[in-house]
């Protein structure tokens, strides 16, 4: 494989996804506005409580927002993986640019490495913001290791991907796919203590939470980001939904 030849297809895949405010506005800058929303939020409930009750509220405040930047990540990669990947794949598929790739030399996993490459790059990147906000803005406290914080990211986004690609194997037209990709992912969003702690839902919730794929992606984001190790079951739920994603996409994906 020619290098030169991945990368400017990697920046074709890239200069098409710049195309799409929506795609970029829910990927790389709702997180952050998120943070900061919620951040102020917490800010102004710190200091009101400090004022009579000592820093005990401070504390609340530092330790929720340093459990909020590692937990919307499940929001980054919901985003990327559940709401753009299927609606621009199906549109691919409807529009024949797959049809035309799939009969072009250029072997067909190479596209999708590219694209894969695409979303996992553009991930990172919301990330990447993500964090720099938390740290400059709230100065949130970190205690694991970036290597391992990495990781865990990647295994994450491979996995939202591959999951991603299944629901765009399974939908026929762009509007199926984007009404599948928006019921999968809303519920996540409230459910899986990416927006929101667990504690704060009803018990019965919990069950639900646990059999969510982006639930395992925030227990794995903030351990690591706290330097509690890796949650092995959580890594268990990921690397099956990778190998059972990507399994499944590879069999059911349909050029046309």
């Amino acid at each position: 494989m020619n290098p030169r030849s991945y990368r400017k297809l990697v920046e074709a895949h890239a200069k098409r996804l710049a195309r799409e405010p929506t795609t970029l506005f829910f990927t790389l800058a709702f997180p952050l506005l998120f943070l900061l929303l919620i951040g102020t939020v917490f800010d102004a409930g710190a200091g009101g409580a400090a004022g009579g009750a000592g820093g005990g509220a401070a504390d609340a405040y530092s330790y929720g927002i340093d459990q909020l930047v590692p937990a919307l990540v499940g929001v980054v990669l919901g985003s990327i993986a559940l709401t753009t990947i299927p609606v621009s794949t199906a549109s691919d598929r409807e529009q024949g640019v797959l049809r035309r790739f799939k009969a072009s030399p250029m072997p067909a996993w190479r596209w999708v490495a590219t694209e894969v490459t695409t979303y996992f790059v553009v991930a990172l990147l919301g990330v990447l913001l993500l964090v720099v906000g938390g740290l400059v803005v709230y100065d949130v406290r970190f205690s694991g290791s970036w290597m391992a914080v990495f990781a865990g990211f990647s295994l994450s986004a491979l996995s939202f991907i591959a999951f991603g690609y299944l629901v765009a194997s399974l939908s026929p037209t762009p509007r199926v796919a984007s009404v599948v990709g928006q019921v999968l992912y809303m519920p996540m969003l409230f459910v899986s203590g990416a927006v929101m702690p667990l504690s704060a839902l009803p018990d019965w919730l919990h069950a639900v939470a646990e059999v969510l794929p982006m639930t395992h992606v925030v227990r794995v984001m903030q351990a690591l980001w706290s330097g509690r190790g890796w949650p092995v079951g959580s890594v268990a739920v990921l690397v099956c939904v990778l190998v059972a994603g990507g399994g499944l996409s590879a069999r059911l994906f349909r050029w046309e």
